[in-house]
Formats: structure tokens, sequence, C-alpha cells
């Protein structure tokens, strides 16, 4: 058999673990953590591969989580040059601070400024601006009912069934989502828009307005305002580089965080923790939890193997066909599940193991093997190997003649 060291590289994927098994396991130092909140879902960033759920199907207003999807909107349309992230513009009445529903959380925009997109879509990532919302929206349509449009076709476009929104700040009750859909949403994200992580997420404050913000009568005092990142998991939490909180009253604290550490970036979406005093603790802890328990149980590897020795194949128009691991994400990447063992994975080797004899004819695609990966302490994962190409039957002289090869083989299992 064929034995290579595999290259570790920078994406994490994989095949479904079902969220059961990844929240019921019993091996030693992995027993599933304890969320409080009423929803959670962990997955692999690159992939989706779910690895862990609690009530991921429960419908709960995201809040401010929301923004992100603002934020996506407004990304694609500057992308598609329907606008700069430099550009200054006015701001309608309808955006100003004054105009937004009683205890939101504000960017502070006002009468007379004029700001522009980036730092917009800052005032929607730091301090969750109800306001910069709304102006986000009416930059991009003529009005915010116009702009959740947006939102709710790109929503039902990316299968999110149960993923829907009636504004765009979050501070409706009536929008809503599911633990795993927003996780799958974010992963889209990221994989879209990975620049939002340090030039907005990550960032641990904000001042606003200032100089060039005013008319010029107040550019020697602007009253400028320092706010801060709600998310606090940014300094709690090695790896951490996003993405967004969230609350209002009918959904409680909710929070979508991502952490990269090494080759393995991880999604946690957590919703519904208690709307009560020191609540975000609460939803601060169980992310803290989730994640350190995904680190330690999950790692996320691309396979760097191959090509792969060709599979004999019998009674067909050809005598070999290539085979390949499969399935995986764009970049060839799997997550590996470590149980029973914390420190597993450091010396990962692979084997082939062919299912034979192989007779045509085979479809491309047709499962011929395994691809087995392993460490010093055993196996950890097999992937299908599939065909690369068909291979059609042989004519009757050639089927004849390998049928009287396979019989003798039994007698000779080394010819």
């Amino acid at each position: 058999m064929l034995r290579i060291c595999l290259l570790f590289c920078l994406f994490a994927a994989g095949s479904l673990l079902p969220a059961q098994d990844a929240a019921r396991s019993g091996a030693a130092g992995f027993a599933a953590p304890d969320v409080q909140s009423r929803a959670a879902a962990l997955i692999d960033a690159a992939t989706g591969t779910l690895l862990f759920a609690k009530n991921a199907d429960a419908v709960i207003p995201p809040a401010s989580l929301t923004k992100l999807m603002t934020m996506h909107i407004a990304l694609r349309e500057i992308a598609a040059g329907q606008a700069s992230l430099d550009e200054r513009f006015p701001l309608p009445r309808q955006a100003w601070a004054a105009s937004q529903p009683p205890r939101s959380s504000l960017m502070f925009l006002a009468a007379g400024q004029r700001a522009n997109m980036r730092e917009l879509l800052l005032g929607l990532a730091v301090p969750s601006g109800n306001d910069a919302a709304v102006a986000v929206a009416l930059r991009f349509a003529p009005t915010v009912a116009g702009f959740v449009e947006l939102m709710n076709q790109e929503a039902a476009r990316w299968g999110l069934r149960k993923t829907y929104f009636t504004e765009p700040s979050g501070i409706s009750e009536y929008n809503t989502t599911t633990a795993l859909e927003f996780a799958q949403f974010c992963r889209e994200y990221l994989r879209l828009h990975p620049e939002t992580l340090g030039a907005y997420h990550s960032v641990p404050s904000f001042a606003y307005p200032k100089r060039e913000n005013v008319p010029e009568a107040y550019q020697d005092n602007p009253g400028t305002i320092v706010q801060y990142n709600h998310n606090a998991l940014l300094q709690e939490v090695d790896g951490v580089d996003g993405l967004k909180t969230g609350y209002i009253d009918e959904a409680g604290y909710n929070i979508a965080v991502t952490a990269l550490r090494g080759e393995t970036r991880l999604v946690a979406v957590i919703l519904g923790a208690p709307a009560q005093w020191r609540g975000d603790r609460v939803r601060d802890e169980d992310g803290k939890r989730l994640l350190a328990w995904g680190f330690e149980r999950f790692r996320t590897i691309r396979l760097s193997a191959g090509p792969f020795e060709p599979l004999r194949v019998w009674k067909g128009a050809k005598n070999y066909v290539n085979a390949a691991p499969g399935p995986a994400s764009g970049d060839g990447s799997y997550t590996l599940t470590f149980t029973g063992y914390k420190n597993r994975g450091g010396r990962i080797r692979w084997d082939t193991e062919y299912a034979e004899p192989a007779l045509a004819p085979l479809p491309a695609g047709s499962v011929v093997g395994s691809l087995v990966l392993s460490d010093a302490e055993g196996e950890l994962k097999r992937i299908p190997l599939l065909t690369t190409e068909a291979v059609e039957a042989g004519g009757f002289f050639k089927r004849l003649w390998d049928s009287l090869a396979l019989f003798f083989r039994r007698f000779f299992p080394g010819s």
C-alpha cells in the first residue's frame, strides 16, 4: 500500500458529522459542552461540517446579527461598482440617530453630517449602530423596505429557509433565523468577504464623528464619541477575530463568533442566552466552552496526497483507471475527529485500500476504495476513493479473457 505523509494547509472542511454524534460523544475528555443558551451550532468554516448542535433549527430573532446580512449586501454592491468605500454622501433624516427606536445602539449619525461607506460599515460592526444600518439601506435602495427585499432574496438564494428579515438593523422581533442557518450564512460571508475580519469585525474601537464628517462650523469640536466593540471574546479567547453580537428582549443575547487556530477556523452561533442581567456573560461563556471543545476535538487538514497508483479494472475497454479522494471542499480539505486522546494527530499518514476486483462497467465517480487517514494511535478517518473517469465494458473476448484470469487468480493470488 501507498503510505505518505500529509501536508497541512490553511482551510478547513469535511464530510458532515451528525450533530447528535458530535454532541453526545462519551469519549474521555470530550464530553459535550454544557451550553446554557437556547440554541447553538458549531461548524467548520470552509465546508460547513456540523460539529455541535443544540436546538439548531429553533427559530429565534437574530437581533443585531442581522447587520451581517446588511453588511454583505453593501459589500456585494460595492464590489459591483454601485458605490465606493471612500465616497462621502449626506445622511437622510431617516438615518439620523434621533430617528431610531428607543434603546437603539447607535453610531450617532446626525443632521448635516457626511459619512462614507467605510465608516458606516465600521459603525455596523463595532458599535452596532441601528442608524448605520438605515443609512446603508438607503444608499443602495430607494426605501428601507426595498433594501430588506434584497436581504430576503439573498437568504432565499442561499437556501436559508427559516431566515427572514423585516428591517436591516435587527431591532425587530419579526426578523428570524436559526443557529444552524446563521452559521451557514456566516461561513459563506467569510468566504466572500475574508477581509472584513481585519477591516471591521476585530476592530476594538470606533470614533465618530470626526472633523471630516461634520459641517465646517463644528470641525473644531466635532463631538467625537469613542465606542468599543461589543464582542468581548475578541480579547478573551485565542484566535477570535469576529463576528457580531446582538440583543433584543424577545431573543435574549446572541453571538456569531469565529476563531482561527493554526489551519482550523470554526464558526459558532449562539442564540437565546437569558434576557436578564449578565445574560451577555452566559452567552460569552457558552462561546468560550464551544470553541474550546471544538478546537480540542477537531482539526482540519488539506490533503496533499497522490497521484495514486492506478486501479486494475477487469472486463473493461481499458485495464486501469485513476482514482481520487472525495467529496471535499474546493481546496481538498477535510475535518478530522480526535476522540479519546487530546494530543492525537501529530504524525498523520495515509493508506490506500482498493476494493478488488474492480469490474467494468464503472461510471465516473464510482467508489472503488478508501483513503485511510491514521496517526500513531490508529485510524482517524476514511475518505472514499472515486474513479476520475468512466470505464466502459470491454468486448466479448476481453470479458472472457479477464473472467478466466480472475478464475485462476483465486488459486494463484500473487499473479
